[in-house]
């Protein structure tokens, strides 16, 4: 197939949506590109769970039309044609996800009727339904992507950075495990934001002003999450302002942003002490938008001495393109009838083929 699959990701952080043109055969990230968000349309994504009926319907719709636009400024941007694309994955933007709930469920909206008929391709979006109907968290669905890539080679753990951080076990030998580790950037960026005026924590300087309360951070670690065998995964206001007021009274800004980045660290290594196997304790590859901020990366080598940290740019893969790559991969796998799913990272009956296809 030389035809290119056009990944759609939007984040729980909402800054932007990630655009990426991949080839399957032989795999390859044609190019990619990050389109934020104006701000007030990121807040709201952000403040969508509070909408009436009425407002979450009108944006559903409203963000199809926007990916639809976003589409035709990537094609202009890299010089192709919609007759080059030979599919759209979307992932669209997570409202609520409530694993626990009685039943289980889970809200991606973005109506993707608005990116076939544009561009008279077919799109695969809802990847997360069939995963709960056969008894599934939901998430995470990225171990399938680390698994198809990474999964024929030594034992790893791959570690994504979103607003929620969740981990994958992958390698030769291994069987594929996956699980939300705990909060990502959301603490970080709201704390930025209050204190600082600043969207984010710019390659962690200014926790690095600060001296982070590990007392209390210990402390934070003993609570039921951290502990849970996995699966596991979480909805990203879990770790939200109301968490941030309650268990964080912490005055010093810069105090304030290095605990909770050491405390994002705690997290992720916590989990890998108590989940993964020892022999795939020994390389973390990171991706997304936290795997920039270089206090987080050394408060992570500071609690894994022994394991190699890097990032996923070391093997080829943009680390802010790799989510969009992965749902573009499940779109294809999808229309060729093919499995795209770990049921053992999520906790489903049976692997099975996500998405549901929406055609012009």
């Amino acid at each position: 197939m030389n035809k290119l699959v056009l990944g759609l990701m939007s984040g729980t952080s909402a800054d932007g949506l990630t655009v990426c043109a991949l080839r399957v055969k032989p795999f390859q990230i044609v190019h990619f590109k990050n389109y934020p968000y104006e701000k007030t349309f990121q807040q709201k994504l952000l403040s969508a769970y509070k909408l009436t009926a009425p407002q979450l319907s009108k944006l559903h719709y409203q963000i199809g039309m926007h990916y639809a636009q976003t589409v035709k400024k990537f094609l202009k941007d890299f010089h192709l044609s919609s007759s080059q694309i030979a599919a759209v994955g979307l992932h669209g933007q997570t409202v609520y996800h409530g694993p626990q709930d009685t039943p289980p469920n889970t809200l991606q909206i973005g109506e993707p009727s608005f990116l076939a008929a544009t561009f008279h391709v077919p799109v695969v979006s809802d990847f997360r339904a069939m995963d709960m109907a056969l008894g599934g968290q939901g998430a995470p669905l990225i171990p399938f992507f680390d698994q198809y890539v990474f999964g024929k080679k030594s034992p790893k753990m791959l570690l994504n950075i979103g607003g929620i951080s969740n981990l994958s076990v992958i390698g030769k030998n291994t069987q594929t495990i996956g699980f939300d580790c705990g909060p990502g950037n959301t603490l970080m960026d709201l704390a930025c934001q209050h204190y600082f005026k600043k969207p984010f924590d710019k390659n962690g300087a200014l926790a690095a002003q600060g001296t982070p309360d590990k007392t209390l951070v210990n402390k934070l670690l003993k609570q039921k999450f951290f502990n849970q065998k996995p699966p596991k995964s979480l909805d990203k206001n879990t770790y939200g302002s109301a968490y941030l007021k309650k268990y964080f009274p912490i005055k010093n800004p810069h105090d304030l942003l290095a605990t909770l980045t050491y405390f994002t660290a705690a997290c992720i290594a916590q989990n890998i002490f108590c989940f993964v196997p020892k022999a795939a304790q020994k390389e973390l590859i990171v991706s997304g938008g936290g795997c920039y901020n270089k206090t987080l990366l050394l408060f992570l080598q500071e609690l894994l001495p022994l394991v190699k940290i890097t990032t996923s740019a070391a093997y080829g893969i943009d680390p802010q393109a790799k989510e969009a790559a992965a749902f573009a991969l499940f779109a294809w796998l999808c229309l060729q009838h093919k499995t795209n799913h770990c049921a053992s990272a999520t906790g489903a009956q049976k692997n099975a083929i996500l998405g549901k296809i929406t055609y012009a």
